[in-house]
């Protein structure tokens, strides 16, 4: 089985490309998009700019709120069928500007990473059929089962669609059991489908990869595979803004962590992580800053925490300093913010 880059789900995130596909789809099944969207906090960004990321863990939630709002218990299956195909993605131009779909998949492999790190697929060729091997990250039953449904019969059509028809898949295999109807997974994957396999699969006759591109075009193939590596190495510099930030979260309680622990502790040298935070366009004390302003405000919002308490969890030595740095952030006292979000809160039970 594929090892994911992380098996921990709060370390890994999507592109906000995802949601952006998902959308529409659920507004033409005439789903409550509203409130599919109040409930899984999907924010504007989200829906508008392609450079976001958003957590991977929250696709557990969205889900979940899918699964309750439409009342379809295979609603992974057929959300897939609902999603727009194309919609401008550089993956999609490196299968089109390829020569033929094996070497767009070479590609794709290369740069999937771009779409979410909680995905990779490995391709295995065979002298008959082929496989791509599916490794979902927290993929440890029926928790995310809708996630690994849609997104392979989602592979099916883009794989049928860039081939212009040609690809047919022979068998799926997946690691959960069947929900629902067995027979509709057959009807809408168009293929065998296996249960509680040791790995989640698509097999298909060796012969598709062969199958030209009617698009293909070398100098856009180059100019495409430019452009994906940029895109990529933009996300591995971000990579080190979460590790920075998860170090933070270890080492707050302890008192304040500076550059030069963090960079102790990722083996690194301090010069080298105040360059790589530039890079992503950030700094440590920012890094820092931001994170205790989300702690802070996570922990009067939804604990009972005494105020001396957040300020000791937050690393602040003073409590002036805490109240000072808490004003900046938010234009509220601390008492005040707490004040905010419970009456806030009463008023949604109220209305409940």
């Amino acid at each position: 089985m594929i090892e994911v880059r992380s098996k921990n789900l709060s370390d890994l995130s999507d592109s906000s490309f995802l949601i952006q596909l998902v959308y529409p789809a659920m507004q033409a099944m005439g789903l409550d998009v509203e409130r599919i969207v109040s409930e899984c906090r999907i924010s504007p960004a989200l829906l508008q700019d392609r450079s976001s990321r958003f957590p991977h863990a929250a696709q557990q939630q969205f889900w979940r709120v899918l699964e309750e709002v439409s009342g379809d218990p295979q609603i992974g299956l057929h959300l897939a069928d609902a999603v727009q195909v194309y919609r401008g993605q550089v993956l999609e131009y490196l299968f089109l500007s390829s020569p033929n779909f094996g070497e767009g998949l070479k590609r794709a492999q290369n740069y999937q990473r771009l779409v979410t790190d909680a995905m990779q697929f490995e391709f295995q060729l065979g002298e008959v059929q082929s496989k791509l091997v599916l490794g979902f990250a927290g993929d440890d039953g029926q928790s995310l089962r809708h996630r690994n449904e849609c997104f392979t019969r989602f592979l099916i059509r883009y794989f049928q669609a860039v081939t212009e028809g040609a690809f047919v898949a022979d068998e799926v295999n997946l690691r959960h059991e069947a929900v629902g109807d067995a027979a509709e997974y057959a009807k809408v994957m168009g293929c065998s489908v296996n249960f509680k396999q040791q790995e989640a699969s698509l097999v298909f006759a060796t012969s598709i990869l062969a199958t030209p591109s009617t698009h293909a075009e070398p100098d856009l193939l180059r100019l495409h595979e430019k452009l994906a590596s940029k895109q990529l190495e933009r996300l591995s510099r971000q990579d080190v803004v979460g590790d920075v930030r998860q170090i933070i979260a270890e080492m707050l309680e302890l008192g304040q962590p500076s550059l030069e622990s963090v960079a102790t502790r990722l083996d690194m040298n301090e010069r080298v992580l105040r360059a790589r935070l530039t890079e992503a366009g950030t700094s440590f004390n920012q890094v820092l800053a931001d994170y205790r302003c989300v702690l802070a405000k996570r922990l009067l919002a939804r604990t009972d925490e005494s105020i001396a308490d957040v300020v000791y969890l937050t690393g602040f030595s003073e409590p002036s300093t805490f109240y000072r740095a808490f004003k900046r952030w938010t234009e509220l006292t601390p008492i005040e913010y707490r004040q905010q979000k419970k009456a806030a809160q009463n008023g949604v039970n109220e209305a409940e």
